[in-house]
């Protein structure tokens, strides 16, 4: 199934030989520096279509960008954030020197122009596009698009969320176990608990809790396709009695339980919401109940990209920790606990960013080229944006206040949990 037109790129991707012959003017030059000066100067080489470099700063490295037509020069300069992940999608903008390289490389000069991105990007996030209805809607199109697409590159278990590599050489799928039992250790399970989870992806980590820790866990997503895999999964490993995957919205969480949990489900939430997942938190957790939320965040509270939003995210926002502070305060909540594993979430990427690439002609055929090159951009600027500190990973871990039974120290996250 094709999903150029999903994305809405106004192109096809360009075949080779079809690159435009149109005679490059002195304007088009003129434009192409001062678009790359507006952009903060990034160290890269830059051409347009007719193969001969425009700008060629001092110290650049072989990283560069060409632009094959003036239809795509002028899209990128009238709309940049937006336009250019288009126009790379369809093969009308090439990059040279790996997209990772390149998108540091723009990052680091668009981090001198933040205020001016900020102030023309401003209130993109605030719209509320997380209503009940717009959340199932922003989640099917992320994430119901096919589960054996996400098999390609993901590791066995389908975590799709941030690794943790408790050394160097660690393979994706014993980091993604390590997260797990991570996760688990700061919650402190004991066998015959119960756990609430907001946002299961396909399943695993309430299966791993329910196995490793003898606990019963009740979670949540609005991912139909994640649902089902989750069940069948539980049902074949013969533990579908101790979890209960519910495809329902987390606002209709009811209960009471030892441990709430949430991996990779804060993004979705947006920050207009946070009061409603609050109250949730505060009316299902027990007295002496933990709690965990790992979530992408960043140090400034900036809009996202438009393209990310309206291709690949919609409905997503990162929060700072003050903004994540929205969830407790109000409540009297207490953090016991914040971890950041930024550069964790780095190699994650990293990891399946090569995998997406040894699969490249798979997911051609199940979608096509364009589609592949919009999750390249995504996932290489992911990378891009951990590596530099634009992107946080934190991992907050939170109680009542008046719970005293909390860790003294933290030998709890090293020595061997209990079996169940």
């Amino acid at each position: 199934m094709s999903r150029g037109g999903a994305f809405g790129v106004p192109y096809k991707i360009m075949n080779a030989g079809e690159e435009a012959v149109s005679r490059v003017h002195g304007i088009d030059r003129w434009l192409l520096r001062g678009f790359l000066h507006a952009m903060g100067d990034p160290l890269i080489h830059a051409s347009l279509w007719d193969g001969k470099e425009v700008v060629t700063p001092a110290g650049a490295s072989q990283v560069g960008m060409t632009i094959h037509d003036r239809t795509t020069l002028w899209r990128v300069l009238t709309n940049p954030l937006l336009n250019f992940g288009d126009d790379y999608s369809a093969g009308r903008i090439e990059i040279q020197g790996g997209v990772v390289a390149f998108m540091e490389a723009m990052y680091k000069a668009m981090d001198k122009k933040q205020p001016l991105f900020k102030k023309t990007s401003r209130g993109r996030n605030r719209w509320d596009t997380n209503s009940i209805t717009g959340s199932r809607e922003n989640i099917h199109h992320h994430y119901d698009i096919g589960n054996d697409f996400y098999r390609l590159w993901l590791d066995r278990e389908l975590l799709y969320t941030c690794a943790y590599f408790s050394h160097p050489a660690a393979s994706l799928e014993e980091a993604q176990i390590a997260k797990m039992e991570l996760v688990c250790r700061k919650l402190r399970l004991r066998p015959g608990q119960s756990v609430v989870e907001a946002g299961c992806g396909w399943g695993a980590l309430a299966r791993h809790m329910a196995v490793k820790y003898g606990v019963t866990v009740r979670s949540f997503n609005i991912s139909h396709e994640q649902i089902a895999y989750a069940r069948e999964k539980a049902q074949a490993e013969g533990i579908a009695g101790r979890i209960d995957y519910v495809e329902d919205d987390y606002r209709t969480i009811k209960g009471r339980y030892d441990a709430f949990v949430s991996v990779g489900m804060l993004e979705h939430v947006g920050v207009a919401h946070y009061g409603e997942l609050g109250r949730v938190i505060n009316n299902c957790l027990t007295e002496q109940g933990i709690g965990l939320i790992h979530s992408i965040g960043q140090n400034r509270a900036i809009p996202m990209c438009p393209w990310l939003l309206k291709r690949i995210f919609p409905g997503s926002y990162p929060p700072t920790l003050r903004e994540m502070m929205e969830l407790f305060e109000p409540l009297g909540l207490s953090v016991l606990d914040v971890e950041n594993l930024r550069l964790h979430y780095a190699k994650t990427l990293e990891q399946w960013l090569h995998r997406f690439e040894k699969n490249r002609e798979k997911v051609v055929a199940m979608f096509d080229d364009c589609f592949v090159r919009a999750w390249r951009l995504y996932l290489s600027g992911a990378i891009a944006n951990f590596n530099l500190g634009n992107l946080q990973l934190f991992q907050v871990v939170f109680a009542r206040a008046a719970n005293n039974r909390i860790p003294w120290t933290r030998s709890h996250l090293i020595e061997a949990p209990a079996q169940a």
